[in-house]
């Protein structure tokens, strides 16, 4: 086990923290800010694993976690201003990261072993449905559709992905994705007699 090795099971530890306290938060603009920053995070561990073991396995799913940075942080700002001109300039970026995520997922579907094909095609189906749900107003769209994605999510981490071979359980990967799940889990349990409850006070600037 190598220091790098180590560095992105730290990475990964604050990742969980971070995906963790933003489905606490009701407020859309510092949901996205904290989910951002967990992604940022995320796209470090991944960059570690890559350093560990090498940059060709690690290569898709940086560019993934770059995705999600950007967007989170992106919408972020939009979230924050919250004008006329916010909100139309909000709508058309997601529109730009559905036919990112469309061409994307496309293209993993088609590339995936055809063992797994179908775990990739249901994975694309998940992406786009949190992308536009991250997006809806509410509090609800983006925890249901964040179930959803972090589930087929788990299952891309364990033997069932089956990729030339390798049958290895990603432990760390497993937990991120559940955390999200309990996270959802426990926001309506703390707002489901009290919905006017306030938010963590992680969430304060």
């Amino acid at each position: 086990m190598n220091t790098w090795f180590i560095v992105a099971q730290i990475l990964g530890v604050i990742t969980i923290i971070f995906e963790f306290a933003s489905y606490q938060i009701k407020d859309k603009s510092k949901y996205f800010r904290t989910t951002g920053i967990g992604s940022f995070f995320w796209l470090t561990m991944f960059f570690s694993i890559g350093m560990a073991t090498g940059m060709d396995t690690q290569l898709s799913l940086m560019v993934a976690a770059s995705y999600s940075t950007i967007r989170n942080l992106v919408f972020w700002r939009i979230f924050s201003k919250n004008t006329p001109q916010s909100k139309e300039l909000g709508l058309n970026f997601l529109l730009v990261m559905i036919g990112v995520a469309l061409v994307a997922g496309t293209l993993s579907v088609i590339n995936a072993p055809e063992q797994v094909r179908w775990l990739h095609a249901l994975g694309m189906v998940a992406a786009l449905s949190f992308v536009i749900g991250q997006y809806l107003p509410g509090v609800h769209y983006v925890r249901i559709t964040v179930t959803f994605y972090a589930l087929i999510v788990m299952l891309t981490q364990t033997p069932l992905n089956i990729l030339y071979g390798d049958f290895r359980w990603n432990i760390m990967g497993i937990l991120i994705e559940l955390a999200k799940i309990s996270s959802v889990i426990i926001f309506y349990l703390r707002f489901a007699k009290d919905p006017k409850k306030p938010q963590l006070q992680f969430a304060k600037p």
